[in-house]
């Protein structure tokens, strides 16, 4: 008897001391996808919620939350979040607006069984590798957002705001030494109160592929599989063996250093492996960094600073953006997990169960036909060879050629004929005013695949959406003056159709 007391209290030593040290420990952890819409050709929002559900995703984040989109997403099956983009946050400047905002962007949509239960007031609003200007009032408009989701009943809406990884000082070696850069450092510490008080968690945008390289450590270090012979010991005898741990634990330094309590929930906002563009950015890589980081998330194991905790993360991003800006570099346009046609680059279980397979195509999706354009070969005029391949990647996605791309390798015809195709098939192949593959000449129609090796010349897909344009006031017929008319029009850039 008394050696079965002895089990039974150390069985309630060690879940009361688990419990203790691991206060984030919720009903298990997330994994989640963003949905990125700068495509030129975009599946139909209905195909993406049978995509979804098919795959068993039931958290979604939308940078472009437009009627369509929510409307395609009613049903309550999947957790929404919506982005507010850092370009409306001026506008909303009084917590009226913030409840005209909120009642229009999310309730409206509730009330239509649409699950929306996260906002992301901007991104990344003090990234100076994302923006060319900061967005310091993000710090008053998520308050005034905060404050009217409480006193307006909205009992199952967390708003927060998403950071990126510069945030932090650069060039730290130890994740005890991270801080918030000192210009922004007075900005994060009201964000962190603000969090503090909401019990909103703050989100980090983390992409362990670039962090490593702009680090330059060893290659093996960006994966999860801790198959790395390069490590990290902290002052605080902690080691690292990969750059994710480092990076969430580098954040956690960060928030307490600002006045962060132990409570705040750390949420991967973004996390991804491009599959081009970048030095290391493969199809064959992805699949590895997701073959181990989901088991990861879903063993619960929790970081060296943070044992035994849930993690939340969203996978970046469902389906490639071929119209994203590359100021930041061509890998932008690559993070999907599909082509914009719908069909998965390399396998990967979004259970986080680590199972050998490939994710379900959309279904649904019709091609266009296959028909080829290509250049002729004709370098009598190398002059105009040049500028009509500088026409044709100057409106149509050529990043697979730059340096490190999968077409990087091709010889000048075939360089030339990647971005004559390009163009080709973002014009739909037709145009009843003018022969589309003409290229002064240079360019023919073919019907075998060009596609060398691991460049692929790709078939676009035929698409049926209608963009949503409109905005959400009709103006017409209204004069106003004074507080009204800045407070309506400031209305319409708030809640006007995000494309």
């Amino acid at each position: 008897m008394e050696k079965q007391s002895r089990i039974l209290l150390m069985v309630f030593i060690i879940i009361t001391t688990t419990t203790t040290i691991s206060p984030y420990m919720a009903e298990g952890s997330i994994i989640g996808v963003n949905w990125g819409r700068k495509t030129s050709h975009r599946l139909i929002p209905s195909m993406v919620m049978d995509l979804l559900l098919q795959n068993n995703i039931r958290h979604l984040k939308l940078f472009s939350a437009s009627e369509n989109v929510l409307k395609a997403l009613s049903g309550g099956e999947i957790a929404i979040t919506i982005t507010m983009p850092n370009e409306n946050l001026r506008h909303v400047f009084s917590r009226d607006l913030a409840a005209y905002y909120l009642q229009e962007r999310v309730r409206k949509y509730q009330n239509q069984n649409v699950n929306i239960r996260y906002l992301h007031i901007g991104n990344e609003p003090f990234s100076k590798l994302s923006h060319e200007v900061l967005f310091p009032n993000v710090v008053s408009t998520l308050r005034y957002i905060q404050e009217m989701l409480i006193r307006n009943g909205y009992e199952n809406v967390t708003a927060t705001t998403p950071h990126y990884t510069d945030v932090l000082i650069p060039g730290i070696k130890k994740p005890s030494e991270a801080d918030f850069r000192p210009d922004i450092k007075e900005k994060m510490v009201e964000f962190i109160t603000l969090l503090n008080n909401s019990k909103a968690p703050f989100v980090v945008n983390m992409f362990p592929l670039i962090f490593n390289g702009e680090n330059h450590w060893d290659p093996e270090f960006a994966f999860i599989d801790n198959n790395s012979n390069f490590t990290i010991h902290d002052d605080n005898g902690l080691v690292y063996k990969n750059v994710f741990e480092f990076i969430y634990d580098s954040f956690l330094h960060a928030i307490k250093k600002a006045g962060g309590g132990p409570n705040v929930e750390l949420t991967v906002g973004q996390i991804g492996w491009p599959t081009d563009g970048y030095l290391g950015a493969t199809s064959a890589n992805a699949e590895r960094f997701f073959k181990h980081l989901l088991p990861f998330v879903k063993s619960n194991k929790g970081t060296p600073l943070r044992p035994r905790i849930s993690i939340e993360v969203y996978i970046h991003t469902l389906v490639d953006e071929n119209l994203h800006k590359i100021k930041m570099g061509a890998f932008r346009r690559h993070w999907g997990v599909y082509n914009n046609n719908g069909q998965p680059k390399y396998k990967i279980d979004f259970s986080g169960q680590g199972r050998d397979m490939y994710p379900t195509s959309a279904k649904g999706v019709v091609l266009m036909p296959k028909r080829w354009c290509v250049f002729n070969g004709n370098t009598t005029n190398q002059t105009l060879v040049q500028q009509m391949f500088d026409l044709a990647c100057q409106e149509v996605d050529c990043t697979s050629l730059s340096p490190g791309g999968s077409c990087h390798h091709l010889n000048y015809v075939q360089n030339v004929s990647y971005a004559f195709n390009r163009f080709y098939q973002n014009k739909a192949q037709y145009n009843n005013k003018v022969f589309l593959c003409e290229f002064g000449g240079l360019g023919k129609v073919v019907l075998d695949d060009p596609s060398v090796g691991t460049c692929k010349f790709p078939i676009e897909i035929l698409t049926a959406e209608i963009a949503d344009t409109k905005g959400m006031i009709n103006m017409a017929g209204h004069r106003l003056s004074g507080y009204w008319t800045v407070l309506l029009l400031s209305l319409l850039l708030i809640i006007g159709i995000y494309m």
